[in-house]
């Protein structure tokens, strides 16, 4: 499908408005407000540490919505993450709380995130049916800034879901819906994005500068920015300015080593274009590079589509524990309508707290089995970074070994993210002759690396600095 479908980036800009209901001033808007923007900025562990913090006030206040809408801009922040599965998770438990609520407003923000999660697994009959919810939720609230960003938001979505219908008229009419929303200059690139797949390059490019003049006037260097640079850049390509486009999708690329940890996604598209931009100025290697890039990042997304059909591990747990409800309820069953027959009772409970015994060493053979299956693949992926040379693969690593990396920083906290990287590299047993490959530097000065690596963590002359780092988490 065509690239703007999977590349629309969702905005909810909240600013701060008189309060409908009773948390709407106090929990919603801020909540909303610094969720976009952390989002829209690409920092992932901030957005994370903001919702938990959210949901922990919903919970010591009683407020069951507000979990609802945590549970929704996870959800979101993992769809552009193509964690489909997590994505689900986050959905059903926000559904269920929902499923009680009399806010239409949140209801309109769940069925409208639900609506794109569905349009990215394909499904696109049930993206315009939860499109539909959403709108018909909002017609039933009062006008505030909430309810004016997700109506742009439900517009937008419409629009696409028109595009993929083939209904053009209605597609851009909804797109011209949103733009009245909008200040960001995010309609007007979806415009010139949509218009150029028409080849109206004269009318594209009207709207693109729009959306660029915007971009400028508001310094904009998050996702917003990274979507209309790329468009930019597409435009300069197709109508043959190669420089131009080149330095488009440069920037399209500088922003998006900032906002990579959240818009994931979206670096295979940029990918795409410079190979298709070095193809049309015969760069050869530069082509090659780029396309083995976006075969690897497709991949990817294909993979995370085809494991969300399969049973993920939470599920799979949410089950086994609804079977072992099950038997406890069978067993109390039983006592109840068998007290007369105790002898009888206590044979049936023996076997069923057999069979318990043999299920539960089961699950944890499989749960070891699973989490050794999930270290080899964050391992795969260290290893395939560091490789790369890929500057995410330090932030990888503190994910993957963090006691590993607090205690060569209590060892010695003057150690740099550069002698913290050659670390890492050593704890996965890469040689100096690797780790120069990577690295692009000569065999003598990984070896000058790791004298200074010894000296700045005390590691005595005979001790062998790979046995040394196993050792220290």
């Amino acid at each position: 499908m065509m690239r703007i479908f999977l590349s629309i980036v969702v905005i909810i800009l909240v600013s701060c408005n008189q309060g409908h209901t009773e948390h709407e001033n106090a929990f919603d808007v801020p909540l909303l407000t610094q969720n976009e923007k952390l989002r829209l900025s690409g920092e992932y562990d901030s957005l994370i540490n903001l919702n938990r913090k959210y949901y922990e006030l919903a919970d010591r206040i009683d407020y069951q919505d507000g979990k609802a809408l945590c549970y929704i801009n996870l959800a979101e922040l993992n769809i552009s993450l193509e964690n489909y599965q997590k994505s689900q998770i986050l959905f059903d438990k926000a559904k269920r709380i929902l499923a009680d609520s009399k806010n239409n407003l949140h209801k309109a923000r769940f069925y409208n995130v639900y609506g794109r999660f569905n349009f990215e697994l394909r499904k696109v009959d049930k993206a315009f049916e939860y499109n539909h919810e959403a709108l018909n939720c909002i017609k039933e609230t009062s006008p505030s800034q909430i309810q004016k960003n997700l109506l742009f938001n439900i517009y937008l979505r419409q629009a696409l879901y028109f595009i993929e219908r083939k209904r053009d008229a209605d597609a851009l009419d909804n797109f011209q819906k949103a733009r009245k929303l909008d200040n960001t200059g995010y309609s007007e690139c979806a415009i010139s994005d949509y218009i150029y797949m028409h080849k109206n390059m004269d009318s594209a490019y009207v709207y693109i500068s729009m959306a660029y003049h915007k971009l400028e006037k508001q310094k904009r260097d998050d996702g917003i920015a990274l979507y209309i640079n790329t468009i930019l850049g597409e435009y300069y390509l197709a109508d043959g300015q190669y420089k131009e486009a080149e330095a488009a999708f440069k920037r399209s690329l500088e922003i998006d080593k900032k906002t990579r940890r959240i818009f994931a996604y979206y670096t295979k598209y940029i990918y795409n274009d410079l190979r298709s931009l070095y193809e049309k100025t015969r760069q050869k290697e530069k082509a090659y590079f780029y396309l083995k890039a976006y075969t690897e990042a497709k991949n990817k997304t294909n993979k995370a589509l085809l494991n969300t059909i399969n049973q993920d591990m939470e599920s799979f747990t949410a089950e086994t524990k609804e079977g072992a409800e099950k038997h406890k309820n069978k067993i109390q069953w039983v006592i109840f309508l068998s007290l007369a027959t105790f002898s009888l009772l206590g044979i049936y409970s023996w076997r069923i707290v057999g069979q318990l015994r043999n299920r539960r060493k089961a699950l944890k053979i499989e749960s070891e089995e699973l989490k050794s299956s999930m270290n080899d693949n964050t391992q795969n992926t260290l290893v395939e970074l560091a490789r790369k040379n890929d500057p995410e693969f330090l932030t990888y690593f503190k994910e993957g070994y963090p006691d590993f990396v607090k205690k060569l920083l209590e060892i010695n906290p003057d150690l740099e993210n550069s002698e913290l990287t050659f670390c890492a590299m050593l704890k996965l047993h890469f040689t100096s002759k690797e780790i120069a490959s990577y690295t692009l530097v000569q065999h003598r000065t990984v070896q000058q690396k790791k004298y200074r690596v010894r000296k700045k963590l005390n590691i005595p002359t005979e001790t062998d600095i790979y046995k040394f780092l196993d050792h220290l988490d």
